[in-house]
């Protein structure tokens, strides 16, 4: 529940008094003596889903939308009238007023020097985190990143028709992208340069590093729940600070291995990463402002809602269109990260067949791998690398002149083109390692 303190006119005193009569809530009226023009504060509780219908209600009596209005939370109201009025408006959608949703929306993002500060330090943290391999570091550095503000703002801004905060929500969200790409870059080529981290370091054999390398579709499940979810609680009313850490896990980490990836010059890493990012952003964006408008924030003024309508459709068709075409790339990912695991099924099945032969029946397949010309996908095989243990003082047989020719190892084409197909068909070399084993 609320409770509502509104400075207007004394001449609209009669007016205002109409309307909450007719609407069934207690108030009360102080008269306000310091100013030019005779004045009077009201006073009223509401329940939290009839603040801005009231307040709309008592707009259209004349009273300025600027005019000094003050909406804070009530513990308690004691009245058999409340009780009334709570009923009446319990079948509302439960949503906080256009008024409070701004405000909140304006409080959620901090002054500049601090976003900026606070946009630096998590993206360093997080990018530490992942050179160390430590998914707590990590975590760490989605709590303390700003980034939920910005977003939800610019779609607070789009259906209310707040230009200004559509503007600073949008520059805010830019400045913070360049910013976090520029400070990882810069931290992870001194800590490469200085020698933090060992010069041997497998970038791909890090798993937090890895899994930020090959996004597919399922990864705009995170961008979606962040965007839902980030906006629902803005309307509500209830805490976002546990929703801002999801949005920072869909943004932060992604982040952190762009600028790993030019700092260490594989521009693939940083390319694959770099739309991971862009896909989340735009996915947030465009999530938060369908919950804002399918929960009916409009703008007061009927000419201020057909303008925001109008930018509330071209920027969903705007940011629909950018998602579709990064999520082709998704879309090859996953495509990419079916074939390979088709493929690597196929070649564990038929080793594991072969060493299983009574030709081999002395040999122990002990691991299959295989290596890739490239972490970033789309990507082919380039070695298969089987490891087999053989008994002490004998001769293991040739494994490998067997394994090669098999037609599991020769991958398919894919990917076809009018000009013809994008992957050809690959026979990688099969390399067989050798092992003694006690009998």
């Amino acid at each position: 529940m609320r409770l509502v303190e509104i400075l207007i006119p004394k001449r609209k005193r009669d007016t205002v008094e109409g309307v909450l009569e007719d609407e069934g809530i207690e108030y009360t009226l102080i008269e306000e003596g310091s100013r030019q023009e005779p004045s009077v504060v009201i006073t009223f509780p509401l329940p939290t889903p009839a603040v801005e219908s009231v307040l709309d209600s008592l707009r259209e009596t004349g009273i300025d939308e600027d005019s000094y209005t003050v909406i804070v939370d009530a513990e308690t109201v004691v009245s058999d009238r409340f009780d009334d009025l709570e009923q009446r408006y319990a079948q509302n959608t439960p949503r906080i007023s256009r008024e409070e949703m701004q405000a909140r929306a304006k409080d959620l993002t901090p002054r500049f020097r601090t976003y900026l500060v606070m946009t630096v330090m998590s993206v360093v943290v997080a990018t530490a985190g992942l050179l160390l391999d430590s998914p707590a570091v990590v975590v760490g550095s989605m709590v303390i990143a700003p980034l939920i503000g910005p977003a939800l703002g610019a779609s607070v801004g789009t259906v209310i028709d707040d230009r200004a905060l559509f503007r600073r929500g949008i520059t805010l969200q830019a400045i913070g992208l360049g910013i976090s790409v520029v400070t990882a870059a810069v931290f992870a080529f001194v800590v490469r340069t200085t020698g933090l981290v060992s010069p041997m370091i497998d970038l791909f054999a890090i798993s937090e590093i890895e899994g930020r390398l090959t996004p597919d579709l399922l990864s705009l499940v995170i961008a979606v729940g962040a965007g839902v979810a980030g906006a629902w609680t803005l309307t509500a009313g209830t805490s976002a600070a546990l929703v801002g850490v999801m949005i920072a896990a869909a943004l932060v980490p992604p982040l952190g291995v762009v600028g790993i990836g030019i700092a260490w010059g594989f521009p693939g890493v940083a390319l694959a990463a770099s739309v991971l990012v862009l896909v989340n952003v735009l996915t947030i964006n465009i999530t938060s402002l369908a919950v804002l408008w399918y929960k009916g924030y409009r703008p007061d003024s009927w000419d201020q809602q057909d303008d925001a309508r109008v930018a509330t459709k071209k920027r969903a068709v705007v940011l629909a269109v950018a998602i579709v075409v990064l999520t082709g790339f998704l879309g090859g990912v996953t495509y990419d990260t079916y074939r390979t695991g088709s493929y690597e099924e196929a070649v564990n099945a038929d080793v594991t067949a072969v060493l299983e032969s009574s030709a081999y029946a002395e040999l122990t397949l002990i691991d299959v791998t295989i290596e890739y010309t490239d972490p970033v996908p789309l990507r082919q095989p380039e070695r298969i690398v089987v490891t087999v243990g053989y008994p002490l003082g004998t001769d293991p047989p040739p494994v490998a002149e067997e394994l090669q020719p098999r037609e599991s190892v020769r991958t398919e084409s894919a990917i076809h083109l009018p000009t013809g197909p994008l992957l050809e068909s690959h026979r990688p070399e099969v390399v067989v390692r050798y092992t003694e084993q006690e009998r």
